[in-house]
């Protein structure tokens, strides 16, 4: 009973701590949007624990794309477009953060666009996203029903193939993208990290730009920077963003 009152107590804060600031960044990963029904790569459940031809990781990467493109795309389509899923009560409460004044960014690791589908409109996707598509050959732009209604290696009028706007392994992050989240954060009064394990870098390294007042963790197991925390939340996102009065 003494952990529930804890973690009560703690909310409160959390949203004591969001009505006194104005310059709000939330930095988000996988388990931001596991409660809208997307698997995130490390969990029990997730595509780590699930068996292909290749690890996940393997299809996943630049190498993988360039020699076996076709299996890339068998992959891709069946495990990495969700087009069913809905925002959760998470990514509302922080699109309705930003349209009141509260939020400055969202910085995500996710390609799934859930964040703009809730409202949100200053997201910085760090790996891109699945809804963003370009010939390799003469950039021609393409959405994601493009890829989902294609066949095989989909491919430009031109000839060259299509690839989604997302990060592979072995490639690097945009440049624009890292600079704007990192003055983002570095300007920020509060940063609440949600939902990730703060293993993947360099996008975890960005925490480190934060000089405010408030950084608050809330994630469901430990993470490297839990004793650097403020606040320490360990428990969903949901039950967390849904206390939150905008």
């Amino acid at each position: 009973m003494s952990n529930t009152n804890t973690l009560e107590q703690d909310i409160q804060t959390f949203c004591q701590w969001i009505s006194e600031c104005n310059q709000i960044v939330f930095f988000g990963g996988a388990g931001v949007s596991t409660e809208s029904g997307i698997p995130d790569f490390r969990s029990v459940d997730g595509l780590y624990h699930q068996k292909y031809d290749y690890p996940p990781e393997t299809i996943l990467s630049h190498t993988f794309f360039l020699q076996k493109t076709e299996e890339f795309y068998d992959f891709y389509r069946d495990k990495m477009i969700c087009l069913d899923a809905k925002p959760n009560i998470t990514h509302q409460k922080l699109a309705e953060l930003e349209e009141a004044g509260k939020l400055s960014a969202v910085v995500t690791q996710n390609i799934d666009g859930l964040h703009q589908a809730a409202g949100s409109k200053t997201v910085y996707e760090l790996h891109g996203s699945v809804h963003r598509n370009y010939c390799t050959k003469c950039h021609k732009s393409y959405d994601i029903q493009y890829i989902v209604e294609s066949r095989g290696i989909p491919t430009c009028e031109c000839g060259g193939i299509v690839k989604p706007d997302v990060v592979l392994y072995e490639e690097g992050l945009d440049d624009e993208t890292m600079n704007n989240a990192t003055k983002a954060i570095h300007n920020a009064d509060m940063l609440i990290v949600g939902g990730t394990s703060l293993a993947v870098y360099p996008a975890a390294g960005l925490l480190h730009y934060f000089r405010g007042k408030h950084l608050v963790l809330v994630n469901k197991s430990a993470t490297p920077m839990d004793n650097q925390a403020d606040l320490l939340l360990q428990c969903g996102l949901g039950e967390v963003f849904s206390k939150i009065e905008c």
